[in-house]
């Protein structure tokens, strides 16, 4: 399908200067200076990094100050185009990744915004061994054919720049550099709420990097709690609710080291378990807060 469609390409970016690089090259053939403008949206370095010569008079927008969503506000705001597509500087775009994310919009107008395919670049389980059920790769795979989802992820999405400028800028509370996790989470619930769909476009592929760093179980578990942590800061719940949640979840960790489960059980109950008490944590201090703020 041949489409005339403006594309703002979007690159979140955060000390991955090789990444950052495999991407813009993996990009490079596919641009066109008529119709995709690109923008790089740098948070959390005392300096920006340095582009490869061929990118840079690509708009390169750096704040010292960590906030991967308030980078991606800025970028926002200086992007110009139908449709803004998000990439993390961990991924590499499959060839033909830009054409199918046009294609995708201009073959679905019923979608206001796009879940991309995300693979993994390499075999986790042949990379990483053992720890590979510790990677928390932000796989995404529903098969070939497009599909509504109830969300984004934020390595490969895609909105309609309508969408996004009726629903707003991501919550800046949210996000890596802020409270670690949800801002495509809490955008894909906003979108809905506002009656706008999502779908998920099987061909526009990108590949994800499978890093052994990314395979550590502390850091496994801390982005987890951090998950629930987030989640409290957008969602209204209960706390007795959240309490009851927490309990389940040490109780089926408890039930799977009893029964000796294997690693990828143990991996996933451990999850589920620091998600818990992320939340706990989460609506405890939102609990306290409160209680300051009635007390003042």
């Amino acid at each position: 399908m041949l489409t005339t469609m403006q594309l703002a390409v979007i690159i979140s970016a955060h000390q991955r200067p090789k990444g950052l690089e495999r991407l813009l090259n993996s990009l490079a053939p596919q641009l066109s200076a008529d119709k995709h403008c690109l923008l790089i949206a740098e948070n959390g370095t005392p300096a920006p990094l340095s582009l490869p010569e061929s990118f840079a008079n690509v708009v390169h927008l750096h704040d010292p100050r960590a906030g991967k969503c308030r980078a991606q506000n800025r970028a926002i705001a200086r992007a110009r185009g139908e449709v803004l597509v998000f990439l993390d500087d961990d991924v590499i775009a499959a060839p033909g990744y830009l054409a199918a994310v046009e294609d995708f919009f201009a073959g679905h107008p019923e979608f206001a915004a796009m879940k991309g395919r995300i693979l993994a670049e390499e075999d986790p389980a042949r990379k990483l061994g053992a720890a590979a059920c510790y990677a928390a790769l932000p796989l995404v795979d529903h098969g070939e054919s497009v599909i509504e989802v109830r969300g984004v992820v934020g390595a490969n999405m895609a909105f309609r720049a309508r969408a996004l400028a009726a629903a707003g800028g991501f919550d800046e509370r949210l996000g890596p550099g802020a409270a670690g996790h949800e801002e495509e989470t809490e955008m894909s619930a906003r979108l809905r709420r506002a009656g706008m769909r999502i779908g998920y476009a099987p061909q526009a592929i990108v590949y994800h990097a499978v890093d052994p760093a990314r395979a550590r179980r502390p850091a496994f578990l801390e982005l987890a709690r951090q998950r629930g942590f987030s989640r409290i800061i957008h969602e209204r719940r209960a706390l007795a609710k959240i309490a009851l949640d927490n309990l389940i979840a040490i109780l089926r960790l408890t039930i799977a080291r009893r029964l000796r489960a294997g690693p990828e059980r143990l991996a996933r109950e451990e999850h589920r378990a620091a998600i818990a008490r992320g939340m706990l944590d989460g609506a405890l201090l939102r609990l306290r807060r409160r209680s300051k703020d009635e007390a003042a």
